[in-house]
């Protein structure tokens, strides 16, 4: 046996394409482009720039081709975020991306519509501002027009599918992002949908991860010169591609789905929705064959990647090996912050905001940039210990191993110190599990692969996996002490 597929992984930073070489045994993973995804601000408006993000889709088609000729070809990307089509099928505008300041209080807006715990109590979601609900409220209050001109709304792993195949669908997994999914029912709830005012008729079918959800178009196979392939509606959010492929033996696990965003979790059969779940604000998503994924999203590596863009933005070129080195190097423990307060979501100055919140809680301050890092290397490390507790205080579940996986798991010193900071086993890797997790989908579609666990026996097999043992437990149980001290003062 020997199959080749293409994955092609948006993330919030970056994409890449991959080809997954299946040899019945083991999956290969041969990079073929890399590109940026940088957003284009215009205006007072922060813009994904999609038309860019498209040509690199085909470039990825162009160059699989040296390769062998491909069966299919299958997108995940970020959540939350969509483009609007007119009844010609035209992309209105370019979608705005996530980090936009046009959802600025449309939560609280929100709940003046629908009651707070009704709506999560329907939805299962985390509130967070820029989730599709909130943006959808934005245009709803400010931009009517727009929204009476658009015909159907395209969550972004759906909207590239439909430009490579005309095809509009709404693969479940992205759907249950956007705070207007149903995640009892699996369908749209037509409820959260007509409290907040949004037409009925704007949201695509639901289709199941996992399903063919059309071919390379004519025009498309004109243009590149290209056989027609199958276009798979894998689990287009990046979290649950990367979960599929999460090297887990046991059914009760932990996850840790690391790259801009940190994504900890566990995965269920059930959503949990109750008062729990709802006053620590965890949420819900669907994930492969169906599975829940009772999550927290927390700012994640951003704070890193953000903190690097402002060092350059001050003439000072720093790698991400030499920031982890100089976090390395600088005294432990100095000071903590909450890596989801507010003042960090956006882009800027986040060394700087750093420093006003640890002045501002009564902590030393950190100065050198490996004082920056360590801090958030620490704050970090000490937030997943906080959700884990969480999330066994909902579930009822002791977890004795956490499965971090994503391009964070390059950076050791994080997996070293979530080990040591949860007081628990860490299992680190695969660095590329968002890939292979599309790659298996696509196996899994056509039948090659059986299912979700055949899909992750192959992946243990495939990868290399670093193990994580805790150390200096009384010194990070000192620290996590002083950490929830000074994110309650905050």
């Amino acid at each position: 046996m020997n199959k080749k597929v293409l994955a092609i992984d948006f993330g919030a930073s970056s994409g890449r394409a991959v080809i997954g070489d299946f040899d019945g045994e083991k999956i290969t993973l041969t990079e073929i482009h890399r590109f940026s995804n940088d957003p284009v601000i215009l205006g007072k408006t922060m813009y994904w720039d999609v038309l860019r993000l498209f040509h690199e889709i085909k470039q990825s088609l162009i160059k699989s081709k040296a390769y062998g000729e491909i069966e299919s070809v299958a997108i995940d990307t970020w959540g939350v975020d969509f483009g609007l089509l007119d009844k010609d099928g035209r992309l209105l505008e370019n979608p705005v991306h996530y980090r936009d300041s046009r959802t600025a209080g449309m939560m609280e807006e929100s709940f003046k519509l629908i009651d707070k715990d009704r709506f999560y109590g329907i939805t299962g979601n985390q509130f967070m501002e820029i989730n599709t609900a909130f943006q959808l409220l934005s245009l709803v209050k400010n931009r009517p027009e727009l929204l009476e001109r658009a015909d159907k709304l395209v969550l972004m792993p759906d909207l590239f599918n439909y430009f490579l195949s005309g095809e509009i669908h709404a693969e479940q997994s992205i759907a249950s992002t956007t705070q207007l999914f149903d995640q009892k029912s699996r369908k749209w709830s037509e409820e959260v949908i007509d409290a907040l005012g949004i037409k009925r008729s704007l949201m695509p079918d639901i289709i199941k991860s996992g399903t063919i959800a059309g071919t390379l178009s004519e025009e498309i196979c004109e243009e590149l010169d290209m056989k027609p392939v199958k276009i798979i509606a894998v689990c287009g959010h990046d979290t649950q591609s990367a979960l599929a492929a999460c090297p887990a033996a046991e059914k009760d696990f932990a996850f840790l789905s690391c790259g801009t965003w940190s994504l900890l979790g566990t995965e269920l059969d059930e959503p949990v929705i109750d008062e729990n779940s709802s006053r620590l604000n965890v949420t819900n998503e669907l994930g492969c064959e169906g599975k829940t994924s009772f999550l927290k999203n927390i700012i994640g590596l951003w704070l890193i990647q953000e903190s690097r863009r402002q060092w350059i933005r001050e003439g000072k070129e720093y790698s991400y090996a030499e920031l982890e080195i100089m976090a390395k190097e600088a005294k432990p423990f100095k000071c903590f912050v909450d890596p989801d307060a507010p003042e960090f979501t956006p882009a800027g100055n986040i060394p700087e905001r750093i420093r006003k919140y640890c002045e501002r809680t009564g902590q030393e301050i950190p100065e050198s940039t490996g004082e920056i890092m360590r801090c958030i290397y620490e704050s970090l490390a000490l937030k997943y210990r906080s959700a884990i507790g969480q999330l066994e205080e909902c579930t009822g579940r002791k977890f004795e191993t956490l499965y971090m996986f994503g391009g964070g798991t390059k950076d050791r010193f994080l997996s070293e110190l979530a080990a040591n900071a949860c007081g628990i086993k860490v299992s680190s890797g695969p660095a590329e599990a968002t890939s292979l997790g599309n790659i298996a989908v696509q196996l899994m579609a056509d039948g090659t692969i059986s299912g979700l666990g055949e899909a992750r026996k192959i992946v243990r097999r495939s990868e290399k996996i670093s193990i994580f043992e805790p150390e200096d437990a009384e010194a990070w149980n000192q620290a996590y002490k002083r950490f929830k001290e000074v994110t309650a003062y905050a």
